[in-house]
């Protein structure tokens, strides 16, 4: 998407606010269809969560992205995804002989509103595998935690 890092100019992150975030890996490759690497992306959104950055309170690694569904505790969401996005693209490129970006520029961010219900929201995002026709079954699919387990 060209101009894809201006799309969200001037965006607002408000600690205790409930965030729906996505990320997509460069040229949508499947670098997650391998487990371990999405094992180590799920590492880093564990260690935001350790460090009190967020509370995360569900997420799948798709083969070539990501979504987060998280209550942000402190700094900004951009900062966190940057976080996110250059700690795990440090830890997977050597095991891909890649070198440069893993990501794409950016990330797609939607703040739930009080009235909205995160319990659906959760569902969908950790039944995305089975809409992209990767598992019949959430309990199949490896990569997704949620904390409603």
């Amino acid at each position: 998407m060209p101009h894809s890092k201006h799309l969200r100019r001037g965006r607002f992150a408000e600690p205790g606010r409930t965030y729906l975030l996505t990320a997509t890996v460069d040229r949508r490759e499947p670098v997650f269809a391998d487990f371990r690497l999405g094992r180590l992306l799920a590492a880093e959104l564990k260690a935001a969560h350790v460090e009190g950055l967020v509370d995360s309170l569900a997420w799948v690694v798709m083969p070539d992205h990501l979504h987060w569904l998280l209550v942000l505790q402190r700094g900004s969401l951009s900062a966190l995804m940057r976080r996110v996005k250059g700690r795990s693209a440090r830890q997977i490129n050597p095991y891909i002989s890649h070198r440069g970006r893993l990501w794409q520029d950016g990330f797609h961010d939607r703040a739930l509103r009080s009235e909205d219900d995160v319990l659906p929201v959760a569902r969908y995002i950790v039944a995305n595998p089975i809409r992209a026709g990767l598992v019949q079954r959430v309990g199949d699919y490896p990569l997704w935690d949620a904390v409603w387990l």
